[in-house]
């Protein structure tokens, strides 16, 4: 999914029973002790969800100008293990007229919070319990987490309906499990809607139907595992444009690239080159990620007034043909669709992965310099947050779907901290061999971001744990001082990194260094810092004009200092105030005055004292949590030595 935050959000919230979930991963890696953790997840119940689910049959009315649905559904379940009890999730908003059970109604069941619950005899290990449910209902809407959405575009002059059930609103509108980790096998999507409309969905297009009064049924068909939230329809005055993508790497001779665009000449016209560039993008994950995962079915794009996009399987949601967009929903078919997150805490695996995309269809199909301009934008978006990627299983419920989809965290800092596994690596092949592996083992499952990084360890023999630890589990990002000289035929470069939070107190990464010599050459140094404070010295005959710190791009970092050393400036260096700009800590460190009565004093603009704190450690972190955004006056007094430093709060 990608959002562009341009609408006005209602959220709602709802209480159910909560249910007791293993002790959530993000502890061992905060020293923090194992313990259990109680969360609003309405679709864990280990008694009445008990069930594989193996298949939805979607047989349901749908309209263009309003959010209605109405019809039947069918759940193919195979109980595991046996019990008489059971459960599916549909809104309360929706009417049930009548549920059978294995062609038999069923006479009685119950509805709380959005379960509805029925009993049934046991039955053999081996056979299927078929719930087919008879509904009817206007979908609740309010803002972008809506199941389904309807809206006019006065431009073309259309009138589209859509869905969008990522992550919790699938049962808004059909009946269903909302078990990540439990994808059906296959799924029909039969839609009837008025016959001057078009609806799209997942899979192909098996035949349309001209019915009675006026109506037309669109059946679409998919073969391919699907989790609950990626079944979608799409409905409006429809034209197709299709498109197919050749590659000797297909089983096929060409992929149909499916697109249902408004009726309308002059939006093709003005959208055709943007549609066809699809086929580039394909060309490039294929070769990158391994095969495009439902070459049987196809890739398709439809039209809606979604601000955004959503990776529907098969069948993307869009609101335009923007390339990034584009590039980065078609990324999720792999990274989402064909391996989808084992839990929304490990969204990383969905959203990290298709920002990463998006750069790299910029980087190798529009060049290296926009390629370069996009993963800078997202390190300077991650670095607004000291957030964690893993999100915390307690901060995992409905009417909290914006932590989940944190453009600067799940996004952005997932997007950077992937870049920066590529740098750690060094070696594309085995990169890119790690990502095609990942697929391969959890084609049509799911996994969690421990799951790639085993992958990751077991391709290049080492081990990432630290990684993971400081960049997936951990928070916050490092900052550096470095200072540099030149004696004879040494380089010395003495780098001091702090971290903006306390854990991780250090990031062990690489660092790349750009020595621009007096000559006009240049040389690549990389090195890798292990401690807090670390001299690195390198001989070179070449005279040094200057540094450059990566150069490339590759680290999330804030240089605080980057200077050479000069004597004549040394009393005026005693401490490193950092990171300026401030969120969250400001810290200060000491450089030669060890073991000396230090006293820093902060002032507001308009010249109260608001701390005052006195300390002999070479190490002060002062907490800035709650003083309110604005300029702040740092005065610091070291025996005779008085240093006064403006910041920045944001």
């Amino acid at each position: 999914m990608k959002l562009y935050l341009t609408l006005l959000l209602i959220f709602f919230s709802f209480n159910c029973k909560a249910q007791y979930v293993k002790p959530p991963i993000w502890q061992k890696y905060n020293n923090l002790p194992l313990k259990t953790t109680w969360i609003n997840y309405p679709w864990q119940s280990k008694y009445l969800f008990n069930y594989d689910i193996k298949f939805y049959a979607l047989n349901i009315n749908i309209d263009a100008k309003k959010p209605t649905v109405s019809g039947n559904v069918q759940l193919w379940m195979k109980p595991i293990p046996l019990k008489d009890t059971f459960a599916f999730e549909l809104n309360d908003i929706m009417s049930i007229d009548s549920i059978l059970i294995n062609n038999k109604k069923l006479n009685k069941f119950t509805r709380s919070k959005g379960n509805v619950i029925f009993s049934h005899p046991s039955q053999p290990k081996t056979s299927m319990l078929k719930v087919n449910v008879f509904y009817h209902g206007t979908v609740q809407t309010g803002g972008f987490f809506s199941g389904v959405s309807t809206q006019y575009n006065e431009t073309w002059e259309k009138w589209v309906t859509w869905t969008l059930s990522e992550p919790f609103a699938a049962k808004d509108w059909f009946p269903v499990k909302q078990d990540l980790q439990d994808k059906a096998d296959s799924a029909w999507i039969f839609l009837t809607t008025d016959s001057n409309y078009m609806a799209g969905s997942e899979g192909l297009l098996t035949q349309t139907v001209n019915l009675p009064n006026g109506k037309k049924r669109y059946e679409w068909k998919t073969s391919y595992p699907i989790d609950y939230y990626l079944i979608s329809f799409a409905v409006a005055d429809y034209m197709q444009y299709n498109i197919y993508q050749k590659d000797t790497d297909f089983s096929r001779d060409s992929l149909l690239i499916q697109n249902l665009i408004y009726n309308s000449n002059q939006y093709l016209a003005q959208n055709k080159s943007k549609i066809k560039s699809t086929k580039g993008m394909i060309t490039l994950y294929n070769k990158l990620f391994g095969k495009y995962p439902f070459q049987k079915e196809k890739y398709g794009h439809s039209l809606t007034e979604l601000s955004g996009g959503m990776e529907h399987q098969t069948m993307t949601t869009l609101g335009s043909f923007n390339f990034d967009l584009v590039a980065h929903e078609l990324g999720h078919q792999w990274f989402g669709d064909n391996v989808t997150c084992s839990t929304w805490s490990d969204i990383w695996i969905n959203e990290g992965f298709a920002t990463y995309s998006n750069y790299l269809a910029e980087n190798y199909l529009k060049g290296k310099t926009n390629g370069t301009q996009f993963i800078i934008q997202r390190q300077k978006s991650a670095l607004k947050s000291n957030g964690s990627v893993y999100i915390p299983e307690n901060q995992i419920y409905p009417g909290n779907e914006w932590r989940i989809f944190n453009g600067a965290l799940s996004y952005d800092k997932g997007a950077c901290i992937i870049h920066m596994l590529r740098h750690e690596i060094n070696n594309d092949t085995l990169f890119f061999n790690i990502l095609k592996a990942f697929q391969n083992k959890y084609k049509g499952s799911t996994a969690t971001g421990e799951d790639f990084k085993n992958i990751t360890d077991s391709i290049t023999q080492k081990d990432f744990d630290y990684f993971f630890k400081q960049w997936y589990y951990g928070k916050g990002y490092p900052v550096y001082e470095i200072v540099w000289k030149q004696k004879k035929d040494t380089i010395e470069i003495k780098s001091i990194q702090t971290s903006t939070l306390k854990k991780p107190a250090l990031f062990k990464m690489w660092m790349d260094y750009q020595i621009n010599f007096t000559d006009n050459t240049d040389t690549l140094l990389r090195l890798h810092q292990t401690d807090t404070i670390q001299i690195f010295k390198i001989k070179s005959h070449k005279k040094i004009k200057n540094i450059i710190v990566d150069p490339n791009h590759w680290t999330l970092q804030k240089i605080a200092l980057l200077t050479t050393s000069v004597k004549s400036n040394k009393s005026h260096n005693k401490e490193i105030i950092i990171p300026n700009p401030i969120q969250n800590n400001l810290i200060i460190y000491f450089k030669d005055d060890i073991n000396k009565n230090k006293e820093i004093n902060i002032y507001n603009i308009k010249g109260q004292q608001i701390i005052r704190k006195k300390s002999t450690v070479t190490k002060v972190n002062i907490p800035f949590y709650s003083l309110p955004k604005g300029i702040y006056i740092v005065k610091i007094k070291i025996g005779n030595y008085t240093k006064i430093k403006k910041i920045i709060k944001e």
